[in-house]
């Protein structure tokens, strides 16, 4: 595959952040939804493949593909802004500041929430029937996933806050890595493969993904499970936000910046400067 060096597409990421910054609220608003609508339908088809086959590694091995396919599309999840947009703004882009950072995060939560919830929403009518007949097994599934990663955490207390922070962090910092593998290549073959292994690891390992979670909690309440809308915020979507955040800009953003487009000076050995890369 075509292949960038490092010091090549830690730019990339730095422009596509400020780009982000200066987009319109109209195509924020529609990259945003059709990201969080694409990423939950592969949601609903990686867990129907682990519960029509009983192997949770083929569901996961097969869910890179509506990440794949939403980020060759243009489309932008929460996740991968956190991780760009700072690096404009630390980069003193003219023009990018604060209040645009903010924006378009909040711009991009928004969409992504509107898709999710709304395949959330379909994908429930068609588990049962159009609410006609108790959760099919794929349904029952989904309510359970939402139980046991609400109150499950719940139960554990400060414990179990610190477990799903924790997750939420490993979990971006395996899907931001998703974000820059795309911009390592220039063909699709290229992409598509450096963005398929984090990406299943992160669903394989059951890290919590803020995007992913606004389809399967909605669900989980559509479906019965038992749980409440404050328990899916407290103890799921808020922390999942900050472990993504802290996950995606410090062990992602900051050090592909920090060493490879910030580079320290070269250290001097017996008089002289090593060679530049």
């Amino acid at each position: 595959m075509a292949y960038l060096a490092p010091s090549e597409f830690v730019a990339k990421m730095i422009d596509a952040g400020e780009a982000k910054v200066f987009m319109s609220t109209r195509d924020t608003l529609i990259r945003a939804f059709m990201a969080g609508a694409i990423l939950a339908l592969a949601a609903a088809f990686a867990i129907t493949i682990n519960v029509q086959t009983g192997q949770p590694l083929a569901g996961a091995i097969l869910f890179p593909v509506g990440f794949c396919l939403l980020y060759l599309l243009g489309f932008d999840l929460l996740t991968g802004v956190m991780t760009l947009v700072p690096l404009a703004l630390i980069d003193k882009r003219p023009g990018v500041t604060m209040a645009g950072l903010w924006r378009n995060w909040s711009l991009v939560f928004a969409g992504n929430f509107g898709g999710a919830f709304t395949v959330a929403v379909m994908m429930a009518i068609i588990f049962t029937f159009g609410f006609d007949t108790e959760p099919n097994k794929v349904g029952v599934a989904i309510g359970h996933i939402g139980e046991g990663r609400t109150v499950g955490y719940a139960a554990h207390g400060a414990a179990g806050m610190l477990t799903l922070f924790i997750r939420g962090v490993l979990c971006n910092w395996m899907v931001s890595t998703g974000v820059v593998a795309a911009m390592m290549s220039t063909s699709v073959s290229g992409k598509v493969i450096a963005m398929w292994m984090p990406i299943m690891l992160f669903f394989y390992m059951g890290f919590e993904h803020s995007i992913v979670n606004m389809f399967l909690f909605p669900s989980g309440l559509l479906l019965g499970g038992n749980f409440s809308i404050m328990d899916y915020l407290l103890w799921n979507e808020i922390p999942t936000v900050v472990g993504n955040l802290v996950g995606g800009i410090a062990f992602v953003g900051l050090t592909l910046y920090s060493t490879h487009y910030k580079t320290a000076a070269t250290r001097p050995v017996g008089g002289r400067l090593a060679p530049a890369e």
